[in-house]
């Protein structure tokens, strides 16, 4: 896994359990619609698993 990834915030976390929405702020992502960058990284990715009902991932390659 290398290059990046871009997460967007799809779907509110009202509703969602404190682990997701942990998860969600170790992201970087706090508003509906806000998207980030990161690095493509298993820990990332577990991350993304996660919380995948909620967002969009957009990959890019190296």
């Amino acid at each position: 896994m290398s290059g990046q990834v871009t997460i967007t915030l799809l779907k509110s976390k009202i509703g969602c359990t404190p682990n997701q929405k942990a998860t969600l702020e170790a992201l970087g992502l706090r508003k509906i619609r806000q998207a980030k960058t990161l690095p493509d990284t298993p820990a990332v990715r577990g991350m993304i698993y996660k919380v995948n009902h909620l967002v969009e991932v957009k990959e890019h390659a190296a």
